[in-house]
């Protein structure tokens, strides 16, 4: 039976996240991108082709999916991404393992678990619910093994396509404000980046996580203000602190095609937007998550490396 572990996106941050953690843990690793780099386990491969997604594929015995098309072209192109990724992996007979997020549920008004229904009605949103119902129909009519396992917002070495990025980091690190986007005061489940890829190894290797989706273990949830005052007392210097109003974001981007995309799901942001993952630590835990100020202390470190 083949040992090797096929991560899709890998130069993104889930996908460079998986594939260093596989390597870590001594698997056998293809690290798929478009214009791939020159380590031994790079492969480069277009997989919106479906001769690209069979070559990428081929010979696997889990497929990681953290490819994704642009933010703004979820709705157009994402679909059609992933009917053309399950056939890679049905033609090398491998298990699928999402990367995938909150969206499909729309606003909710408790703690998110995997029970609740499908109820986004924004493009994206409708977009996700599409891309996982394909992969999950996929599963139960045999055609491929597959699961799911969905995360918030995320943090971490590497995490610069963030919200939780380079507006908060670099930029406690360059002394000046470091920006949250959305409410300072709301609880928001946010997860690292090393145990996003955990989780989503675990749900690779477990028969008994297959045909249906999971919320991946993080640390409890915190507030703006709270995860704001982590990352300053890590990076030194005089806190300096502010929240993107809806009403900045609307200004914003006016200018900014990519601020101007959160308008869409901005309930996530002014509101508590909690993960429940209670479901995945009873199945598989308990499940080692970091805890934020280790986290935030590891991704200013590799902030710091970056800029030197």
């Amino acid at each position: 039976m083949s040992d090797l572990h096929v991560v899709l996106g890998a130069s993104g941050a889930i996908g460079s996240a998986v594939a260093a953690e596989l390597t870590a843990g001594g698997h056998r690793v293809r690290a798929v991108s478009r214009g791939a780099g020159a380590g031994p386990d790079d492969f480069r491969a277009d997989v919106t082709t479906t001769e690209g997604a069979i070559a990428a594929c081929a010979g696997a015995a889990v497929v990681y999916q953290c490819a994704q098309p642009k933010y703004g072209r979820w709705a157009e192109e994402f679909p059609g991404l992933t009917r053309t990724i399950l056939t890679g992996v049905e033609a090398a007979g491998a298990k699928l393992v999402m990367a995938d997020n909150l969206y499909v549920y729309g606003p909710v008004d408790r703690p998110m678990t995997e029970d609740l229904p499908y109820a986004a009605t924004n493009p994206k949103g409708r977009a996700r619910t599409e891309v996982d119902n394909l992969i999950l129909d996929a599963h139960r009519s045999g055609r491929i093994r597959a699961t799911l396992g969905r995360a918030s917002d995320y943090y971490g070495p590497g995490g610069v396509n963030t919200v939780i990025g380079p507006t908060v980091f670099a930029a406690a690190l360059a002394g000046k404000t470091a920006r949250w986007v959305g409410d300072l005061d709301q609880p928001h489940t946010v997860a690292y980046l090393p145990d996003i890829a955990a989780g989503l190894i675990t749900l690779g290797e477990r028969t008994d996580a297959d045909g249906r989706a999971w919320h991946l273990p993080a640390a409890a949830p915190v507030t703006g203000r709270e995860f704001l005052d982590l990352v300053w007392a890590a990076a030194g210097g005089k806190p300096r602190v502010a929240g993107l109003s809806r009403t900045a974001q609307r200004l914003i981007g006016l200018f900014n095609p990519t601020v101007r995309e959160l308008g869409e799901t901005w309930y996530q942001r002014d509101r508590t937007f909690i993960s429940d993952d209670s479901a995945f630590q009873k199945a598989f835990g308990p499940a080692k998550v970091t805890p934020h100020a280790e986290g935030v202390a590891a991704t200013l470190d590799w902030y710091r490396h970056r800029a030197a």
